[in-house]
């Protein structure tokens, strides 16, 4: 990989939507134009958002850039991880074996249900009363 090429990769999660880029550089992450730390607030995110560098050794070896839209900080921080994995298995396709058995690989489809009509939520009716 050229000093100056970019590997992109798209993730999604919930209604989160992120695009990554990788470089080579000594391990960076900005998010938005922020560096992750401030962005995401909360250290579990950013162990989540650096979980698919670490388990394959690769921290501090590539600059991470990534734009983040849609959903909550959660949602945008899952996104980013499958973006991640996604640029990596496009730098070398044989960590998919590793990236998929780490679950890395797998886009998490949960999305919220939708409100049905004639109900309060999308289950939950309304409260009955029998008089």
């Amino acid at each position: 990989m050229p000093a100056t090429e970019q590997i992109y990769g798209t993730g999604r999660r919930k209604s989160a939507i992120a695009r990554v880029w990788l470089s080579q550089g000594e391990g960076s992450i900005t998010i938005n134009g922020r560096d992750f730390k401030e962005y995401l607030g909360r250290p579990v995110l950013e162990i989540l958002v650096k979980s698919p560098l670490v388990h394959l050794g690769y921290e501090g070896r590539y600059d991470i850039k990534a734009t983040a839209k849609g959903g909550g900080i959660t949602g945008q921080a899952g996104a980013i991880r499958l973006g991640i994995a996604r640029a990596l298995l496009s730098i070398d396709e044989e960590l998919r074996k590793d990236l998929r058995s780490a679950g890395f690989l797998t886009r998490d489809a949960r999305v919220k249900e939708s409100k049905k009509y004639g109900r309060k939520k999308a289950r939950r009716g309304f409260q009955f009363v029998k008089r």
